[in-house]
């Protein structure tokens, strides 16, 4: 069954224009690269929720476990966090639908 890593974090304050950089030329990429298909993208205007969902989907649980196990998505995360506070990775299966 289709599964899907949910990834939600904050922009650190001030570091928006290098964040948003970062985010298209790198990071959406590589996430691509490891075999997701992007599903979801959203900011969060108003309430008290994490400011960035991105959701990503892959055929099966197994497939991202060993992805965000792997060296090189620890890299790229790490990367992230220079811009980026709270945050948090969560597995689901995918329902079509919008997730949290």
């Amino acid at each position: 069954m289709a599964a899907k890593l949910i990834l939600t974090w904050d922009i650190k304050p001030n570091h928006e224009q290098e964040y948003f950089e970062f985010v298209v030329r790198e990071f959406l990429p590589d996430v691509q690269k490891f075999g997701f298909t992007l599903s979801d993208a959203w900011v969060t205007v108003f309430g008290d929720q994490p400011q960035i969902l991105v959701g990503a989907t892959m055929e099966n649980v197994a497939g991202i476990k060993k992805i965000i196990q792997s060296e090189a998505w620890g890299l790229l995360i790490e990367k992230l966090m220079q811009y980026v506070v709270d945050f948090n990775e969560k597995i689901v299966l995918a329902n079509g639908n919008f997730q949290f």
